[in-house]
């Protein structure tokens, strides 16, 4: 269940050393929130996002924002 009306990724430092991207969502008011619910949980369980913040608007549309965070990979040099 894609049908966010708007996506948009960012990527930010909020700490020295941690890195976060951001995925930004706009749920419309037609879905129930069992199903919002259960595209979350998928998104976590299979993306490993993690949502950040959740603004529901006055006409029933969601705006959620999910994070995860950015894993680099250290460069090990041979001797």
């Amino acid at each position: 269940m894609t049908s966010a009306k708007a996506r948009k990724l960012e990527r930010h430092a909020l700490r020295p050393g941690v890195e976060y991207e951001f995925d930004r969502l706009v749920i419309p008011p037609e879905h129930s929130r069992n199903a919002v619910t259960r595209m979350l949980v998928e998104l976590a369980e299979q993306g490993g996002w993690e949502l950040d913040r959740l603004r529901l608007g006055p006409d029933g549309t969601r705006r959620v924002q999910l994070r995860r965070r950015i894993i680099r990979q250290r460069i090990a040099f041979l001797i």
